[in-house]
């Protein structure tokens, strides 16, 4: 049974799905037309932008009630699950995208490149524009790294002593334990903080 934490982060993570599906709709629309309008393009870019930004506040925010449930959504399948890095999707991972889009859109028209035609799709990025995400990506590679280390050290931090301790105490099985509840505490608002630096 779903508890009601549950329902609001599923909630929060639907309404930022569907917001998602209505900027690609825009976007789309945008660049169907036989000549995108370059500030019109960029104040869709912009919006969909502040749009993650609102989602990830939001994320944080919820998060103060129970990180967990953000790391490891019961809403999602075991697949989807797979794919999760720090509960989300590893932002490398978009870099790759385009890299794969870019380097298949130039494969399916390399002739016309070759006769320097452009197409207006990722098959025409600059030396300059690939110089800048080879950039980012190095910067995002670097923070992403950062943030598995810092997660891997929240795992030992409270694996090592607290909970360490608390196993070789001898007890019952599910008797209410105020030491167990105050390492899950402290690691539920560490995994917390770890979802605001995002």
């Amino acid at each position: 049974m779903a508890s009601s934490s549950d329902c609001l982060f599923h909630g929060c993570f639907q309404d930022w799905i569907n917001q998602q599906h209505q900027d690609l709709k825009e976007l789309t629309q945008a660049l169907d037309t036989h000549t995108p309008d370059s500030d019109h393009l960029r104040c869709l870019i912009h919006k969909s932008n502040q749009h993650f930004q609102d989602y990830s506040a939001a994320r944080a925010e919820l998060s103060k009630l129970d990180a967990a449930s953000f790391f490891f959504p019961s809403w999602i399948t075991s697949f989807e699950s797979s794919f999760l890095w720090l509960g989300g999707c590893r932002p490398s991972l978009y870099i790759r995208l385009l890299y794969y889009i870019s380097g298949s859109e130039l494969q399916a028209q390399l002739a016309d490149f070759l006769e320097g035609c452009t197409i207006g799709n990722l098959a025409d990025i600059s030396v300059a524009q690939l110089t800048s995400i080879n950039a980012l990506r190095a910067r995002i590679v670097k923070e992403e790294d950062s943030l598995s280390n810092k997660m891997a050290s929240m795992q030992e931090d409270a694996a090592d002593e607290p909970l360490a301790s608390i196993a070789n105490k001898p007890r019952t099985v599910g008797v209410y334990s105020r030491a167990v509840n105050s390492v899950i505490e402290t690691h539920s608002r560490a995994l917390s903080g770890v979802l605001e630096d995002l």
